[in-house]
């Protein structure tokens, strides 16, 4: 078995990368003048996914002419989230309600994804199909995070993810998640974390390690240093 479509959330405001992001939406800033969209979906095609949804609110615009502009090889769809923003979790339930797929890759364009990532998650992927999972966070340690400022998210042991004090692991902006996590929901603003806690308190959130190290566009401040790296 194998994931058909892929989510990228691209609708927040980007705060944190004020100014750059005041007149240019976070997943259009270029690292070595490539931008983090072009990064992001290019990756997913290497992993042989031709069916791509992008949801947009702040500047989606842009997004949505880049996407036609960049003519990928892909079956891009952007989906607008509508008169206010959805959060990620609302977001994923509204790009979802556009297949007919159970399961879905969803990823962040915020991280800087490369060919480095492609084995990873395809191991990742057969790991959920073959645990028969509904759901699955891509994770690193934080020791290998280009932004020492990040705290750890989760413990990681035997694929389990928990909190506890010895937080080491940080997720890095893919997971797979399935459609039946959401059927308890409606379209309207809420965040990930929310399903991902009420998975928390049954053991049930799934993690993968990641040993690559981790990029990723917190802030302004981790921006320029990757821009000169």
């Amino acid at each position: 078995m194998k994931i058909n479509t892929a989510l990228i959330l691209c609708a927040g405001f980007g705060k944190r990368l004020d100014p750059l992001t005041l007149e240019i939406p976070k997943p259009l800033l270029k690292l070595k003048n490539v931008t983090m969209l072009e990064t992001c979906v290019n990756t997913i095609i290497k992993l042989g996914i031709n069916k791509i949804f992008i949801n947009t609110f702040y500047l989606g615009k842009q997004i949505s002419a880049f996407i036609k502009e960049k003519n990928f090889s892909a079956d891009i769809q952007v989906i607008d989230d509508g008169k206010e923003i959805l959060n990620t979790g609302g977001g994923i339930l509204n790009l979802m309600q556009q297949s007919m797929d159970n399961d879905y890759l969803v990823f962040n364009p915020d991280t800087v994804w490369s060919e480095k990532y492609i084995d990873e998650i395809g191991k990742m992927q057969n790991f959920y199909f073959s645990q028969k999972l509904n759901n699955i966070l891509l994770t690193t340690n934080k020791a290998l995070s280009f932004d020492k400022n990040l705290k750890g998210d989760f413990r990681l042991r035997n694929n389990l993810l928990k909190k506890s004090i010895n937080k080491n692991f940080i997720y890095i902006g893919c997971q797979i998640l399935s459609r039946d996590l959401f059927k308890d929901y409606k379209i309207k603003n809420f965040p990930i974390s929310k399903i991902w806690e009420n998975l928390l308190k049954i053991d049930r959130l799934n993690g993968f390690e990641s040993l690559n190290k981790f990029y990723h566009l917190t802030n302004l401040e981790t921006f320029r240093k990757l821009k000169d790296f």
